[in-house]
């Protein structure tokens, strides 16, 4: 559910009602009559529907770029999920805030003001070309944002449009080399280093080509087991829902070995695979390999880790699951293997490179969801059928090799 900031509160001054918000008294008639009332209910509606609009001291007044920033960082915090949020918050305060922070009105940000933020960010040198762009994009849905709250005229927001992408070769600008796929010998070799859980969300992700928030945001009533056709279905709730024509993942036997000793006992909203069952597994094989008895000082150490496993959160994240990897990589290479780099991201294209091999690309693509928005609205069902079938063959290439699971 979104979040909702809090509504102020119906107030008394003499014999008037009247509300209080960002320093502006609103009068809504005779205190307790129903007109009141009514009043009350419509400025509170207004307030959570465009918040910068009614704190304006008068309708006459433009809103400056300070204003619409902030406004819509409200906006994003409640409906954004956390990583965009962080994005429209690193563009405001980093950039757009510093240029245009003063009373710039938004009347006046013209696409050379675009431009000008857009090269601060290329001097900044933090970010390569591609995301130079997505950024000046995200400028441009703020100012969007702002016209559909009638904070901006909609002329302001068609010309920032005309604005092009940097090309490749803009000066200033860097580019990342392409991701490849990670080696399955690779992931087969970090494996034995990372604990159950850790090791589960990575061969789900090298069989199934999910994303990696498609993994770690996995909730035990997410996956449908009520079909009958011996597949379960995930049903991913996230902002990349509209790629995959908003249709469940398949999952076959494979997968479902893996996650279900995940889901025993849990409830619906709990998450499947969890840092804090990670953390135990860790301490149940530290255990198991003990070789002399438990001193004092050693169950005390016991007891604070478990308060410590007390205040993990329940959900890894894009930064904790990726450490994950990282660490079972570095433990890997202290015992003597030799382990190149890789991250979660790059087993996407790992699934796809070996889907596409064995079954072809247009199976790769089914899989997952690598199609145009209307391709994918004119053969998401075939494409549920193939990713069915993929569901029923495939195997976890894994256990044939006998990897271990060892942390």
């Amino acid at each position: 559910m979104p979040k909702q900031n809090k509504p102020p509160k119906y107030c008394k001054m003499g014999k008037y009602a009247l509300v209080y918000h960002h320093g502006k008294k609103h009068y809504l008639g005779l205190h307790g009559t129903p007109e009141s009332q009514t009043a009350y209910a419509r400025l509170v509606a207004e307030i959570q529907a465009n918040p910068i609009a009614v704190s304006l001291p008068n309708k006459e007044k433009q809103v400056t770029v300070r204003e619409l920033a902030v406004g819509f960082l409200d906006h994003a915090k409640a409906h954004c999920d956390t990583t965009n949020y962080d994005f429209y918050r690193i563009i405001v305060f980093d950039f757009l805030d510093k240029l245009y922070g003063d009373n710039t009105q938004v009347d006046d940000f013209k696409p050379s003001c675009l431009k000008l933020v857009r090269e601060a960010m290329v001097q900044s040198g933090r970010f390569c070309r591609k995301t130079i762009n997505r950024h000046t994009f995200r400028i441009i849905s703020i100012f969007a944002w702002g016209v559909e709250n009638d904070l901006v005229p909609e002329k302001i927001w068609r010309t920032l449009k005309v604005v092009k992408s940097l090309k490749k070769g803009y000066p200033g600008t860097f580019d990342h080399p392409e991701r490849e796929a990670v080696p399955f010998k690779v992931v087969l070799a970090t494996l034995p280093f990372m604990p159950p859980t850790v090791a589960a969300m990575v061969q789900l992700q090298y069989m199934t080509g999910m994303r990696p928030s498609e993994v770690f945001n996995m909730r035990v009533g997410d996956i449908d087991q009520s079909r009958g056709n011996g597949l379960w279905y995930y049903s991913p709730k996230h902002k990349t829902e509209q790629h995959i024509g908003k249709k469940p993942i398949p999952l076959g036997h494979a997968e479902q070995r893996l996650i279900e000793p995940y889901l025993i006992g849990k409830k619906p909203n709990a998450a499947v695979f969890s840092p804090r069952t990670a953390m135990k597994e860790r301490a149940a094989e530290a255990r198991t390999k003990r070789k002399t008895k438990l001193t004092p000082s050693q169950r005390e150490r016991d007891t604070m880790n478990a308060e410590k496993r007390s205040r993990v959160g329940e959900f890894y994240d894009r930064i904790s699951y990726r450490s994950a990897v990282k660490y079972a990589i570095e433990k890997g290479n202290r015992h003597g293997q030799q382990i190149p780099h890789w991250t979660p991201y790059l087993l996407r294209n790992a699934a796809e490179t070996a889907i596409e091999l064995e079954h072809g690309l247009d199976m790769a693509q089914a899989q997952l969801g690598h199609t145009s928005a209307n391709m994918t609205k004119r053969y998401s069902s075939a494409q549920l059928k193939q990713r069915e079938k993929l569901a029923r063959d495939r195997q976890n290439p894994f256990e044939s090799e006998g990897e271990g699971t060892e942390s």
